[in-house]
């Protein structure tokens, strides 16, 4: 007969969360919310992955009007990132990090600070083609999509303690560059086989038509997104279907404490839901 390991029978690894901070929406997190995700920080892993958006914006009231924003082939925006612009996003990510780990430390959870750049993330070519009063001028930008995840380092997730990642990348010509976090989030989620991915933002839904949007299919979210959505909603959509189409089991879009987020539905105030299936 059989026996039972001392220790009791092995477990499968728990399912991890990925959780982006939107850098809208970081100065806006009080204690409650930071003592709600360090509860669940001891209860399964998390991982981390924050943007800065608005920090950047403070740093620099440059960053507050970009010189050139970019379109791609799919109406997404970008920043034009030049090496000034990387060099700040960097300075600016160091302190964010630093908070961060502050405050989670200050609850009883440790943390790792993780760079995309350092071997975890790689990105496509960037978008170069800018409109220019009306001529086609090419840019060098550093900045592009993330195209692929090394997940070895994300491994050390597990309750009490979070990897941070700060999502910059390499592109193929091994250049540090600018990508973006919700999409990055994404690819995290989807390298690791996450159960849900959280796009934390400044608004509490996906709003249609000044209705807040629940529950919805990925199906419907690719509509959404081709049809009204805008600006980082779109790119938040975009983000979404990607992580659903490798395995993630649902990405929730919204603000409010994590707990929250987590469980919410179509009745919830808070957070729109959206799944394979719908």
């Amino acid at each position: 007969m059989p026996q039972t390991p001392p220790h009791g029978p092995r477990q499968p690894p728990a399912a991890v969360t990925v959780v982006k901070l939107g850098g809208s929406c970081l100065d806006t997190l009080d204690d409650p919310w930071w003592d709600d995700l360090a509860r669940l920080a001891h209860e399964r892993p998390l991982i981390l992955v924050h943007g800065w958006s608005r920090p950047l914006q403070q740093l620099d009231p440059r960053h507050r009007h970009p010189s050139a924003i970019l379109r791609d082939r799919y109406g997404n925006q970008s920043r034009w990132t030049t090496p000034q612009v990387l060099d700040d996003i960097k300075t600016v990510s160091a302190t964010l990090s630093e908070d961060i780990r502050h405050k989670l430390r200050a609850r009883f959870v440790t943390t790792q600070r993780l760079l995309g750049s350092d071997g975890l993330i790689s990105a496509g070519p960037a978008e170069r083609l800018w409109w220019r009063d009306k001529e086609l001028v090419e840019l060098d930008n550093l900045v592009g999509p993330s195209i692929g995840v090394n997940p070895a380092p994300l491994r050390h997730a597990q309750p009490g303690h979070i990897p941070l990642l700060t999502p910059l990348a390499r592109n193929p010509s091994g250049q540090e560059v600018n990508t973006d976090a919700d999409r990055a989030a994404a690819a995290v989620a989807a390298a690791i086989t996450a159960a849900d991915l959280v796009l934390l933002t400044d608004v509490s839904h996906l709003m249609v038509n000044d209705k807040p949007v629940g529950r919805i299919s990925a199906e419907t979210a690719t509509t959404l997104r081709d049809t009204v959505a805008t600006g980082g909603m779109r790119k938040k959509l975009r983000a979404a279907g990607e992580a659903l189409e490798h395995g993630v089991q649902q990405v929730v879009i919204g603000n409010g404490l994590l707990s929250h987020l987590l469980t919410a539905d179509t009745d919830a105030d808070i957070g729109t839901v959206i799944t394979t299936r719908g």
